[in-house]
Order: C-alpha cells, then structure tokens, then sequence
C-alpha cells in the first residue's frame, strides 16, 4: 500500500539539494513560483487495499473510483481541494481545521453507509489523518512537515476513523459538538518530535474496530442492565471490596482478603457461573432464568483478564444440589456465582452470591427487584460501578469496553433467549423452532445484531448435520445473517467465529483462521472461538496447531459438548496419535450416546490402526445413528485443504465398510 508522506519524502528526496535552494529562494523570490503558508491537511488511505486488490481488482477499483468521487465533491463542498490521490490515498488541504474535520466526518458516514450495502470481503474502509501545519507550495502540490505529520496520523488511526494532530485539536474543540480522546503523544515515523494525538469518537453505527494501538479495547460487553449489575458487584468483590451478604453482613474488606483463601492458583482469576435458578413457579420461564445465565457468562468472558467457564460445563450442575468447593475442584476455578431468578407479569427479582470455592466462604450477596421494562435502562447507573471495580481488580485495559447493541424491543430479546433453548436441542426441529424465534426477534427488532448471530447459527447448523440438500444455499443465508450482525456490531467475537466456519466451508482457509484468531483475540474466553479457530487450523492441515487450540477451549469448557471433543479425536488421529483419538472420540459418546461424528471418527481410527473387527463395528453404529450416512455428502462438506488429508480420511472410512 502507498502512503502519500512516501510519495512526497521521495519526491523530496530526489530533489534534496533543490528543496534546500527553494526554501531559500522562496524567501528572497516570492514570486518564482514557491510559496509558504498555513494549511489543515487531510489525509486517507485504505485499509487493506491490497489484499482488496488481490482477491477482486475489478470490483475494487471500481469502488475506490465511486468513493474518491464522492471523497472530492465532499471536500469541494467544505471549499478544499484535492492535492493528489495516487493509488489507495487522498491527499487534500483546506483554509480551515473545522472545515477539514468537518469533512472528514461527512466522508466516513457516507462511506460507511455504502459499506453497509457491500459483502463484508469488499467493504473499504479508509483512514483520515488531519493536522494544520506549515507546507510549501509549488504549483499545485504541497509539501512539508504539515503534510507529512497528516500522513502519519492517517497510519496509525484504525479503519473508519480519524485522527487529529493536537495543533488541529486546539482549533476545532468545543466548535463541532464531537467527542474526541487524547491518546498521548505518539512518536511518528521520520518525524523528529513526539506529537500529541486525539480520536475523534464517531457516533453509534459507524464501524469502529480499533487496530494497532487500538486492538486492546476491543473487547464485548452486552447492554443488559441486569446482568451489568450483577456481574458489576461480582467484579466489586473481587476487587477487594467486601460488602454485605443477602440476610446477614460481611466482615469488612479489612477483616478479609479474598485472595488469602485461595487454594486454585490459575494464571488468572477464575470463575464459573451456575445456572440460576427458576423461582417463578412456571417452568415454561426456564428459558429466561437460563438465558440470563448464559448473558452473564458471556459478559464476563470480554475481559480478558478472568477465566471464565463456559456454560456448557457450568450447566451439568443444573438442577442439582451442588457442593461449590467440589465445583471449584472439578473446574479447576477460584470462584463461584450462583443465584436465582424470579420473573412475574412485569417485574423481574434476582439474587446472586459470590462464593470462594477454595474455603466456601461467602465474598458478597446482593438482591435486585426491578421492573422488567427497564432491564436495559439501568445499564447507565451501574455502568461507573463496573468501570471502577475493573480498573480496581482487573486492570485498567479492562476498562476499555464496547458494549453491543440492546434490542429496542424488550420482546425481541425474549424471543432470542426462547430460541436459544431450542438451539440448544440437537434436532433438526427444535433447528426450525429456533429459526422462527430468531426471524420474529429481528422482525420487532431489525438492529438487534443478537438476533442475526444466531439465525446465522441455524443455518450452519443445516450444513454440519445435513438438513438441507444445499449446503449453498444454507452457506449464503448464514453469510447474509452474519454480514448483517456484523454492520450493527463488528466486535461481537461470536460474528468473528461465524465468519470463520462459512470461510471454511467455502474452502477460504487463511480467511478462515484470521477470522477465528480475531475472535479469541476480542474475548480470550470465547469458546467457540477456538472451536471455529481449531477446525480452520485442523482442516489447513496444521493438526498439532489445532490441538493446542481444543485443549485451550477445554480448559473453558471442560464438560464441553461432544463436537469439540471428536473434533480433537480427528486432529489426534491425522498425526498418528490413535490411542489419545480413541479416547476423545470415546468421551463425547460418553456425553452422547448418539453422537454421529464420533462413531465416524472412531471407524476411521481403528480402521488406519489396523483393528479392522472394531472399525467395521463402529461403522455399523454410524449407520445405525444416520442409515442415509454417505461419504459422498461427507466428502462434500469437508473442506479440507490438503486433498491427501482427506483421501486418507474417507479412505479409512471406505476400508471400515462405509459407502
């Protein structure tokens, strides 16, 4: 990619010694055709033109050629002028620091609502550098530190964004009723002083996906006032702050250190959530006492800094009297929540404890009576408690939240938690039940990008366990949920995960792995992250990669569904390792009988192992789970990308008995 500081540093460059007279000659010869002046400088570039370039050079100059056109009418409209643009830059000078920003702010509205109309692959997205500094013109180009100080700023600011010098700030603060962030001052290439910098804070709905220097606050928190507050006096308590258990006082945070108990000792603070208990007398509300358990654990697995079960294995203690000290010695975690909740008419009731697992000692206790309408208006009172607990404990990186979208329809995020529990159901009806939800949620809701994750789950669904005859057609509408999930909240990790598994089913494998590492990247705790990351890294061939990734998603999930579980019994038994794949692919049956996949993984093992009386038998029980089993569909949807690897699989498959 070209930045227009190199074109311009070449160019003088080349012409050092003439630079040197010129400067000299404009002071003494005015007229000659050099001249100085003060000019706010507006610099852009797009992010990743390259790789633009590479997968579809028509299309993409046919779109840079749209949006520089629409780039200069804005900046003639704000009265600048276009100095150049080679290749992916802009470069453009104005009489005025507001009249720059100004345009600039017009600039990545308008192109983000024509990014919003583009597959994600070719959306393009530039970045704007502005400052007002010093140039010299001669004719009609400029150069000079002013220009080149716009040009860095344009390199370090993250894509749909723009950055101010903090000579620009001083000249537009408090004039555009934007908000902006000083980030420090910034050391920017080949400039000799350090310079101050400022973010503008772009309005809700233009994307903003810190890079670089921004990728640390980039992390998930879900607009859902009570979760916030429960999971806010959690995050208090493990700060040191010791308040008052339900029905009886604490001792004070003086009286007792939380860490003092502790016999766990993870890299990190550790925590499982249980599943919350349904008071309200209807069983037909286990959905939503489930539900909140699940946001809960998904809120606490943005911050990096806790470990963080996942609700696959906090759930197998469902509905059981549980010892939390045996918890914490079968999760391998420090600290345990569990509460109850209690939903009647238009009111909703929840109690939470946090308990040290080590000891048994109960840490906090809190109750909540609120009216169910208001479940996301209180997120703005809590939202400064939860903000000092983790910069307390957790860490100031911590602190850095972006919060996804509320529904503006409390019925909309009904329907999603009611569908969630059918999702949970590995059923081909239960499937459709929960595509129903799904579609009337984003019907009442059509910015609720929840809702479009999983509509986008559903349909991949249909592909993994063959339930419509075109996996094309399920892979495009999970693409068409996906892409729209991604417009309303790109650093949702679980759009990231979904990205990744129709990349790999559409043979894209670096796609695929870069979207799965961007979303354990955004939440270090997202299982399905590493499921998604670990089969794009398996089916690339990069077996021993893969299993270091599925023991990591263990570690956060170790009662974890059966599909993890033979998904590591397959990368075990591509690199000859068939003891330790028998045992995985043995342990999802032992969490369902009926698991498909590890029966055909199973067949495959003793078959390459040589057992062939074991592999004609685990044959048998594949067909007797699916009689319109074939390798004809398997062959299909595997996408592997070594096409040894996967003669080798359907091979052992075909030497068991399996057509």
């Amino acid at each position: 990619m070209c930045n227009p500081e190199d074109i311009l540093v070449n160019s003088m460059d080349e012409n050092a010694e003439k630079g040197k007279q010129g400067r000299q000659y404009e002071e003494h010869s005015p007229g000659e055709g050099l001249n100085r002046k003060l000019a706010a400088i507006l610099s852009a570039d797009v992010e990743g033109y390259s790789a633009l370039m590479s997968r579809d050079d028509e299309a993409t100059v046919k779109t840079i050629t749209i949006y520089r056109e629409i780039m200069s009418s804005l900046i003639g409209r704000h009265r600048g002028r276009v100095v150049d643009s080679p290749g992916d830059n802009l470069l453009a000078e104005f009489g005025s620091v507001v009249g720059a920003l100004k345009c600039a702010v017009e600039i990545q509205k308008e192109l983000e609502a024509r990014n919003a109309r583009l597959p994600r692959t070719s959306q393009m997205r530039f970045r704007i550098g502005i400052n007002l500094g010093d140039v010299i013109q001669e004719g009609k180009r400029i150069y000079g530190d002013g220009v080149n100080i716009a040009a860095r700023l344009e390199s370090i600011t993250e894509p749909g964004g723009i950055c101010l010098s903090k000579t620009a700030f001083d000249h537009v603060e408090g004039k555009l009723g934007l908000h902006y962030e000083y980030l420090g001052e910034k050391t920017l290439k080949n400039i000799p002083r350090p310079v101050g910098v400022y973010r503008v804070v772009m309005e809700p709905g233009l994307r903003s996906i810190a890079q670089g220097a921004f990728k640390k606050a980039e992390l998930l928190w879900h607009r859902k006032a009570v979760l916030a507050a429960v999971i806010g006096l959690l995050l208090l308590a493990m700060a040191g702050g010791i308040w008052g258990i339900y029905l009886r006082p604490l001792p004070s945070m003086q009286e007792i250190s939380v860490e003092s108990s502790a016999n766990v000792s993870p890299d990190k603070p550790s925590i499982a959530v249980l599943p919350f208990a349904n008071l309200s007398g209807d069983p037909g509300q286990e959905y939503f006492s489930d539900g909140i358990t699940e946001d809960i654990i998904t809120a606490l697995s943005a911050i990096p800094q806790l470990l963080v079960i996942a609700r696959n294995s906090t759930f197998t203690y469902k509905g059981k009297l549980v010892d939390v000290q045996q918890v914490g010695r079968e999760l391998g975690i420090r600290y345990v929540l569990e509460g109850s909740i209690q939903k009647a008419d238009d009111r909703i009731r929840i109690t939470a404890q946090l308990i040290d697992a080590a000891t048994g000692t109960h840490l906090w206790a809190e109750r909540y009576d609120r009216e169910l309408k208001d479940i996301f208006d209180l997120q703005d009172e809590i939202t400064l408690n939860i903000t000092r607990a983790i910069q307390m404990k957790v860490g100031e990186s911590g602190h850095n939240l972006i919060r996804s979208k509320a529904p503006a329809n409390l019925d909309a995020y009904l329907k999603v938690l009611k569908g969630q529990a059918y999702l949970m159901q590995p059923k081909m009806a239960g499937n459709a039940k929960a595509r129903q939800l799904f579609e009337e949620a984003s019907v009442l809701d059509p910015k609720y990008p929840v809702a479009y994750v999983a509509l986008a789950r559903t349909y991949l669904r249909d592909v993994w366990f063959g339930w419509n005859s075109s996996t094309e057609e399920s892979l495009a509408q999970a693409m068409e949920f996906a892409e729209k999930a991604f417009a309303l909240d790109p650093s949702d990790p679980s759009i990231h995960a979904l990205f990744s598994q129709i990349y790999l089913l559409q043979n894209q494998h670096k796609e695929a792995i870069a979207e799965g590492e961007h979303a354990v990247e955004i939440t270090p705790n997202s299982v399905e992250g590493y499921g998604s990351l670990g089969m794009s890294l398996y089916y690339a061939g990069r077996f021993e990669e893969a299993i270091g990734v599925y023991e990591k998603a263990l570690r956060l999930d170790p009662e974890t569904l059966p599909m993890l579980l033979h998904n590591l019994g397959n990368a075990y038994l591509m690199i000859g390792r068939y003891e330790e794949a028998i045992e995985a692919y043995k342990k999802a049956l032992d969490r369902n009988p009926e698991s498909l996949w590890a029966h055909v993984g199973l067949a495959a093992t003793y078959s390459l192992s040589g057992h062939e009386k074991e592999a004609h038998e685990a044959a048998a029980r594949v067909l007797a789970a699916s009689p319109l089993f074939s390798l004809e569909y398997l062959e299909k949807i595997s996408p592997y990308k070594n096409q040894i690897d996967k003669d080798r699989f359907i091979g052992a498959l075909r030497k068991a008995g399996l057509t």
